[in-house]
């Protein structure tokens, strides 16, 4: 165990983060687990903490192997693994599987080991490689849209495209985490609005074309409208049940919270143990728990720039802000979910939710941070580049910002 310590390189800080906010997801996921026992009738709680201890286990040893490889390998590994995934996308899309009446196309059955696994996960991860490479090749020279269409764009609405029909809240969020690492790698404000004017439209045309057939995909739109609406009509109380639960779990928190193992709206919430287990957080630990657990996503985010600005290549600095980024992003979504900030998206709260191989992937997105943080191999892959960046890294950052 010693030697596996000594072994461990890169950001020291980001390691704390990550391993404090796994440690204290065992004492909600526990709490917030007796919902599926006795309400929903699966499984045992210690059955429950067990999965997610072993899930935790086998992502901080994917954590421990990808940190390990030198960041400039990830360059090449997305061209490879960017057909994979367009690939896993289709097949996803293709299986057509219903739940209760509504499209649930997100998942691929993992036969050997019982789990769902998504692969617009993996594709976030993927793409977001992808974009800070082309990006990277693109440095210092002038760019046409005509030019960047076939190697950026379209990779990057196939994958949209073959996400949204079953998950349009990941779908908006790489697809606006794509945006912010064009904009902060230098590609062309007046480009990046014809996109986001294209991305809109093809939305319209989207839900126009769902409208019509409804066949095509089931209660998809009517979901996203209910919620929206939900959203922006606090009186109607009935249609938002999981809403009016996390606010009383909150109001019942108080300053200090009720106790670990307290709760009693997780009975309650159908989410409690993944999309809304902030919820349940603040109602056991009150509002300085919930400030606790916020604290350190953003001191992650932080440290995420540190590691970004120290970096010695550009490919460095756009791959840490381009995986990292949407980590915050998606807790802070959470986060604001619970509150009533943010319409419900269904986005779990990382590291702490109980889910599935989604937090592989988050512990995936993490070891390629603190690949490009280990200075030593980043050193070395700088001195063999041809992009060798001699420029303050903080000035050139705050110069893209």
């Amino acid at each position: 165990m010693l030697k596996l310590f000594k072994n461990i390189s890169g950001d020291k800080a980001i390691w704390a983060v990550v391993a404090l906010l796994a440690l204290f997801s065992f004492l909600p996921v526990y709490s917030s687990s007796s919902n599926l026992v006795y309400v929903v009738g699966n499984g045992t709680t210690m059955g429950h903490l067990v999965k997610h201890a072993l899930l935790l286990f086998l992502g901080f040893g994917i954590i421990y192997g990808v940190h390990k490889i030198p960041s400039h390998f990830f360059k090449g590994l997305s061209l490879i693994a960017m057909p994979i995934v367009l690939i896993l996308l289709i097949f996803t899309l293709a299986q057509g599987t219903t739940s209760g009446g509504t499209n649930a196309s997100r998942w691929i059955r993992l036969p050997l080991v019982g789990l769902g696994f998504q692969p617009s996960n993996l594709a976030a991860v993927v793409l977001m490689i992808y974009v800070a490479r082309y990006l990277t090749k693109i440095k210092d020279k002038v760019v046409t849209f005509t030019e960047s269409i076939l190697p950026l764009w379209v990779p990057v609405f196939l994958t949209i495209v073959l996400i949204l029909p079953a998950n349009f809240s990941t779908a908006a969020i790489i697809f606006s985490m794509v945006l912010m690492l064009c904009f902060l790698g230098g590609y062309p404000i007046k480009y990046l609005l014809g996109i986001i004017g294209t991305g809109i439209a093809f939305l319209a045309i989207f839900i126009l074309t769902a409208k019509a057939a409804p066949d095509l995909f089931p209660n998809r739109v009517d979901t996203w409208m209910s919620r929206v609406d939900n959203f922006t009509n606090p009186e109607d109380t009935d249609a938002d049940y999981q809403i009016e639960r996390a606010k009383i779990a909150i109001a019942t928190g108080g300053f200090l919270g009720e106790g670990a193992g307290k709760s009693v709206q997780k009975n309650f919430l159908p989410q409690s143990s993944s999309d809304f287990i902030y919820a349940i957080i603040v109602e056991e630990y009150g509002l300085v728990g919930g400030f606790v657990v916020m604290f350190f996503y953003l001191l992650l985010l932080f440290r995420i720039i540190v590691v970004a600005n120290g970096s010695a290549t550009i490919f460095g600095k756009l791959l840490v802000l381009g995986v990292g980024l949407p980590i915050v992003f998606q807790a802070l979504i959470n986060m604001a979910v619970a509150v009533e900030l943010f319409p419900v998206t269904g986005q779990n709260l990382p590291l702490i939710s109980m889910g599935g191989t989604s937090s592989w992937m988050i512990c995936l997105a993490i070891g390629i941070i603190l690949s490009v943080s280990n200075k030593d191999a980043e050193i070395e892959e700088s001195d063999s580049s041809e992009n060798i960046d001699e420029t303050n890294p903080l000035e050139i950052l705050s110069g893209q910002l």
